[in-house]
């Protein structure tokens, strides 16, 4: 993936920073209905497979998944568009409400609300059924949803144009928005269904997939630097800041009038590709309304998409799912592994709340060795993350006595998190790690067995709340201890 510059801030952004912006997506809203059963036969009628049904169930679709994504990532989400006055309609407003997304829906006599309707046999999308009109709306309807959404613009802090081509986005309602959006500075950015990428002149960014792009462009989708190369030209002519495009497994383009890079994919098992596309769109949405750069707003897209492929089904990511994904992702980055305490805290929640079971240890780690080694795997073993809090050097010394540490606090902690079985590091100073092991409510709390429960600080703590205190077996001979000794007594020999 491409990397992300000033990690801190940016997972503080994702964590706790996206609930102030305020998006508003307009565009052709649907309702995904879903039909779920297996398979075990082929139908003797025809040769088709008979799917035995065992559940049914709703989703927003279009412009309104955009919108759940939007929700699910913890911003404050408007979507404008058209609807059926339906039954159809009363589902897709019920999901938007259980989700906190405020719904303009103008209801245009004689269109039904656009519903998509899946069979899905085990994980497989075997067929679907469209019910929609595409004649072009009346003027009077326009007129509604352009009153609507020039209104929300007002309040925005970033616009999705979010254009299926279904009727809601025609070429002067989208040149309207763009420049109500614009008289405010707030960015503008459209997802386009839409050949014509003249409608979309003067917004801050058009994010096509590669067969949309070559649709636009009139080139070959094999021929992917024509297609870039169409595409820079486009960005000056269009007026764009710049253009993001999908490539599906080649990852994701950031195209500007003179250059474009490519950020490789994130691998994932595909099971389903819809709505990727969607969830993209609200990381570059919120990414834009953050100030966030180009690079690490697609980064994280990236993840994104790779974490929505592997469901089945148009399901949006959740604030956590990114979350976990972003840490997972950039394991390698052992700086950023080296966290305070704070920071540290709203990781740990996140990473609850994603399901997976942490595990804490902690000690000075001075002149780090094959005991130290083998405890942390050992206790890495035990859950899904390990956190590993170490004694800052003024807490060594008080513990250790005035030779020690060895090896300063910082040195301690990037080697630490060098290793691929340690998932976060951080710092105390207090005579024992109580208030960490509080602040971070752990799953499971690791010693070495030279030591018993009664003596494990934290340990009753750990219990009471449902965790476990688990002792693993020690190294005989390998202490920091024998190091220092050994070092010293060779150096006297020589």
């Amino acid at each position: 993936m491409t990397h992300i510059e000033n990690l801190e801030p940016v997972l503080a952004e994702i964590e706790s920073g996206w609930k102030r912006y305020r998006v508003v997506v307009v565009g052709d809203v649907m309702l995904d209905r879903y039909i779920w059963g297996d398979v075990s036969r082929i139908s003797p009628e025809a040769p088709v497979p008979v799917v035995r049904i065992s559940c049914q169930s709703e989703r927003p679709g279009g412009a309104a998944n955009v919108a759940m994504n939007l929700a699910g990532l913890g911003a404050q989400v408007e979507v404008v568009g058209f609807s059926g006055g339906d039954e159809n309609q009363r589902l897709l407003e019920g999901r938007l409400a259980e989700a906190k997304v405020f719904a303009k829906l103008v209801v245009s006599e004689g269109f039904p609300t656009i519903t998509k309707l899946r069979v899905i046999g085990g994980r497989q999308q075997m067929l679907r059924l469209d019910q929609e009109r595409l004649d072009p709306r009346p003027a009077s309807d326009l007129d509604q949803l352009r009153e609507a959404a020039v209104s929300s613009i007002e309040q925005a802090d970033v616009v999705i144009l979010s254009d299926y081509a279904k009727g809601a986005l025609p070429p002067t309602l989208c040149a309207s928005l763009i420049s109500a959006a614009k008289r405010r500075e707030v960015p503008v950015l459209i997802d386009p269904k839409s050949a014509d990428f003249m409608r979309y002149r003067g917004a801050t960014c058009i994010c096509p997939n590669r067969s949309e792009l070559a649709a636009a462009t009139h080139r070959d989708r094999s021929d992917l630097n024509g297609l870039l190369a169409a595409a820079e030209q486009m960005v000056g002519e269009l007026d764009l800041d710049y253009m993001i495009t999908t490539l599906s497994e080649l990852g994701i383009a950031m195209v500007y009038h003179d250059r474009h890079t490519i950020a490789p994919a994130s691998a994932r098992q595909v099971y389903d590709v819809s709505g990727a596309g969607d969830t993209v769109m609200a990381i570059l949405a919120l990414g834009l309304a953050s100030k966030m750069p180009v690079d690490s707003m697609v980064a994280l897209a990236n993840l994104a998409a790779g974490v929505v492929v592997g469901k089945v089904g148009t399901v949006p990511i959740t604030l956590h799912e990114l979350i976990a994904a972003v840490t997972s992702e950039l394991a390698l980055n052992t700086a950023d592994k080296v966290v305070d305490r704070n920071e540290l805290a709203v990781r740990v929640a996140a990473w609850h709340a994603n399901g997976e079971r942490v595990v804490f240890t902690n000690g000075c780690f001075d002149l780090l060795h094959v005991g130290h080694i083998t405890l942390l795997e050992q206790a890495r073993r035990l859950g899904d993350r390990l956190v590993v809090a170490i004694n800052t050097d003024a807490s060594v010394c008080a513990l250790k006595g005035p030779s020690r540490p060895v090896v300063g606090e910082r040195d301690r902690a990037r080697v630490l998190a060098a290793l691929t079985s340690v998932d976060a590091v951080v710092t105390f100073s207090e005579a024992t790690p109580l208030e960490v092991v509080l602040a971070l409510r752990p799953d499971v709390i690791v010693k070495g067995g030279d030591y018993s429960e009664e003596t494990i600080v934290g340990a009753r703590e750990v219990r009471s709340w449902g965790g476990e205190v688990r002792i693993v077996p020690i190294v005989e001979g390998h202490s920091t201890s024998r190091v220092i000794e050994r070092t010293a007594a060779k150096g006297s020999s020589e």
